[in-house]
Parts: structure tokens; C-alpha cells; sequence
């Protein structure tokens, strides 16, 4: 059993990772198109703090992991769950691109390809240029999911400022501003803004103490909670409005 070590555990993270996941889509489908109510802004501020905590996380498990291919096996297949979960969640088409470009998949699929992106930093056999090109493709193929390529990129910006928190947090921030610009101009201004707030996240990290936790059972927990939470949201979405696309 893990000694006690002041600060935050990988699982109490991931914790409040997916608490913040699940208010952010319940707020989603309960409340779609984008309302500017002070009360449901708030709950979509509490929900950036999720994603750079799996961002982070998918890092550390990368270092950590004796077999990375089958860590890349196990996020390939959730990323295929994932999609049909998360658009019967929203209401979007199994297809991509029937109804826009953006937010077409579950962020799974940027998660995967994420660690095939360090995949590549790392390898010995490619080219700075190879990798470059690679990384590129990477970044259009995961253009159209949640969080887009944005959370690939952060995902390799954390990895290669591993050792200095301060860098990991300031190339993640930097990232995160290009897809709230992107939100601002496309989608919707005000919350382009709210994804900013993925900086709540910053000082939860900062308390991260470098342990995993006792419990072994959370990484298939979350892979299992991420789709289940997902089919409840669009059960929801249904009883709510219908079978109506978001």
C-alpha cells in the first residue's frame, strides 16, 4: 500500500476530472444552444477542469507504461466507443460532417492520437521534418473531435516541458487561447472565453504528489464512465427534447 503523501493522488485528479466532465455535458444537454445565464456559465466554467487533467495524465501514463502499443490499443478502442457515445450524447450524427466541422467526435479521439503524437516525438527513426509532417497530419485528422487538435498539441506540450510545471502550464494556456479563438470567432463569443478557465486547473495540478493512488481499478473506471456517462446524457437529451440535434 502506497504511503501517505500530502497533496493530490493521480486517481483524486482524475476524480474531480470526471466530475467536472459530467457537469459540463449534463449542462450541455440540459441546457442546449449555448445560453448565457450566470448560473449555467458557471457550470461550464467548473467543466474546463477537466480536460488538462486527462491531458496531463495521458502523459504521465505514457512515461509510465511498460507497453506502450497496447496503451495505444486500449485508447484506439474507447476512442471507437467514445464516438458513438458521445454524439448519441449530443445528438449528433454517427457520420461525421452532416451538420458541422467542429465537435464531431469525442475527445477519446484526440486522446489517442495525442499518444501517438509522442509516440512519434520519441521515435529514433524519423526525422525532425518526418516527425513535423506527421505531427501535422495528426493535427487534421483530429481537427473535427472535441477539444480538436488543440489537445494533441498541449498533450506533446506537456510531454516535452516535463520537469518544469511552470512551461507545462504556460504551452498548455497557449494552446488552449488558439481554441477559444477559434470558439470565439465560430462558434459562440462567450464561450470561446470560457475555455480559459481551464486555469482552475492549475493549482489542482500543482498539488499533484506524484502517486497513482491504492486503487489499481480507476483507469478501467474512467474508460468504462466515460461512455456510460455519455449514453445517460443523451437518455436525458432525449426525455428532455426528442431526438433533437444540438
Amino acid at each position: 500500500m502506497e504511503a501517505a503523501k500530502k497533496g493530490l493522488n493521480a486517481n483524486q485528479l482524475k476524480i474531480i476530472a470526471m466530475i467536472s466532465m459530467t457537469v459540463d455535458h449534463l449542462a450541455f444537454v440540459i441546457y442546449p444552444n449555448y445560453p448565457t445565464k450566470w448560473q449555467i456559465i458557471l457550470l461550464h466554467i467548473l467543466g474546463r477542469m477537466a480536460a488538462p487533467i486527462f491531458w496531463f495524465f495521458l502523459v504521465e501514463g505514457y512515461c509510465h507504461t511498460h507497453d506502450k502499443k497496447k496503451y495505444a490499443l486500449r485508447l484506439f478502442l474507447f476512442a471507437i466507443i467514445g464516438h458513438f457515445a458521445y454524439n448519441f450524447g449530443f445528438g449528433i450524427p454517427f457520420i461525421p460532417f452532416q451538420t458541422s466541422v467542429f465537435n464531431q467526435t469525442s475527445v477519446m479521439w484526440p486522446l489517442f492520437f495525442g499518444l501517438i503524437a509522442l509516440m512519434v516525438t520519441d521515435s529514433g527513426k524519423l526525422k525532425p521534418w518526418q516527425k513535423s509532417v506527421i505531427i501535422g497530419v495528426i493535427c487534421v485528422v483530429t481537427f473535427c473531435a472535441d477539444w480538436s487538435c488543440i489537445a494533441v498539441l498541449a498533450i506533446v506540450s506537456i510531454y516535452e516541458n516535463r520537469g518544469s510545471f511552470k512551461r507545462q502550464m504556460v504551452g498548455m494556456l497557449c494552446f488552449v487561447a488558439m481554441y477559444a479563438a477559434v470558439y470565439v470567432i465560430f462558434i459562440n463569443p462567450v464561450y470561446g472565453m470560457i475555455q480559459m478557465f481551464v486555469a482552475l486547473t492549475i493549482p489542482l495540478l500543482k498539488r499533484y504528489n506524484g502517486r497513482r493512488g491504492s486503487w489499481k481499478g480507476m483507469k478501467w473506471f474512467f474508460y468504462l464512465y466515460y461512455p456510460a456517462h455519455l449514453v445517460v446524457c443523451g437518455l436525458i437529451r432525449v426525455a428532455l427534447y426528442g431526438n433533437y440535434h444540438f
